[in-house]
């Protein structure tokens, strides 16, 4: 097992294909991969000063989209360099410490995001439906704990899956076919049954990914119902302004990973796979700030009062 893997990494780095099948779009992908980039440094940048700036923003809800900002720019900085530097030059190498890197923050990032957006549709949900004990149920000690957890469960989990991914023998081929260091397309250059592996990742994917989505959506259930029953217009705009943000950038992240990780594995789909994965981890994090900031009165006041 041993000698396996030391051949299979002799070299000391992998090459990760990409979108290597399309030579000619690789300018393009360039162009638009470093756009969104800059906008999501830029927008995620803006909230991060802006909520820590102005205190009318210091709520529950701005604390959790700092979060989200926050993790939006480290889940970005984790991939998308090494991405640019393979769509403009021939070499599509990366090291294999920097794999290994990479697959840890890029999953244990992308986890957090999960229970991050659950936590945010929590915080809607208590103050939609329980105003009058808002203050008591999102106390700031509460939220912080809540926030910790999300963190800790996502790099926990991360570590565990990098453990066993990188544990499994390879055999000498080293061509990944993906964007960026992955569990799937790793455990695809194994030369042993990794069903094990297999099923640790199901597993955990429903528990991060399935159980997040049931209660956001339960969450928005109750929103509805209590929306339903409102008579103030002014109270539907303000519900519709700040939830339907929430439930869009929920709608952005999660459709597309149901999309890569609930269909058959097949040679087309892995193609398939690669654009949409594009979008999720590249295009969904730079519209975030600007759903959030868009229509949103209490950030334009911000900006205001700021500039003012």
């Amino acid at each position: 097992m041993t000698t396996k893997k030391m051949n299979a990494t002799s070299e000391g780095y992998f090459v990760l294909l990409g979108f290597s099948n399309w030579p000619h779009l690789e300018v393009v992908l360039f162009v638009v991969v470093l756009v969104f980039y800059l906008m999501t440094l830029i927008g995620n940048l803006f909230i991060i000063i802006l909520s820590y700036l102005d205190s009318h923003l210091h709520t529950p809800m701005y604390f959790f989209l700092s979060n989200l900002s926050f993790l939006d720019l480290c889940y970005t900085t984790s991939f998308i360099p090494q991405l640019l530097v393979n769509l403009w030059g021939p070499e599509k190498t990366i090291s294999y410490a920097g794999c290994m890197i990479q697959l840890y923050f890029v999953l244990a990032l992308g986890c957090t995001e999960c229970v991050l957006l659950m936590v945010m549709s929590y915080d809607r949900y208590a103050a939609v439906c329980r105003p009058l004990h808002y203050s008591i149920l999102m106390h700031p000690r509460f939220c912080h704990l809540l926030a910790v957890a999300s963190w800790v469960s996502g790099f926990t989990n991360s570590a565990l899956h990098s453990f066993f991914t990188f544990w499994v023998p390879l055999c000498g081929h080293r061509q990944v076919d993906h964007f960026f260091c992955e569990v799937p397309a790793l455990l695809r250059l194994s030369c042993v049954d990794t069903h094990v592996n297999e099923l640790t990742l199901m597993v955990t994917s429903s528990i991060f990914v399935l159980i997040p989505l049931i209660l956001i959506l339960s969450s928005y259930g109750a929103i509805a119902q209590a929306v339903l029953r409102m008579q103030s217009t002014t109270g539907l705009q303000k519900v519709f302004g700040t939830c339907g943000a929430h439930l869009m950038v929920v709608s952005l992240f999660f459709i597309p990973v149901m999309c890569i990780y609930l269909q058959p594995p097949s040679g087309n789909s892995q193609d398939q796979g690669k654009f949409i994965a594009l979008f999720y981890t590249v295009v969904t994090p730079s519209l975030n700030p600007l759903i959030y900031t868009l229509r949103n009165k209490d950030v334009r006041g911000a900006v205001k009062r700021l500039v003012g």
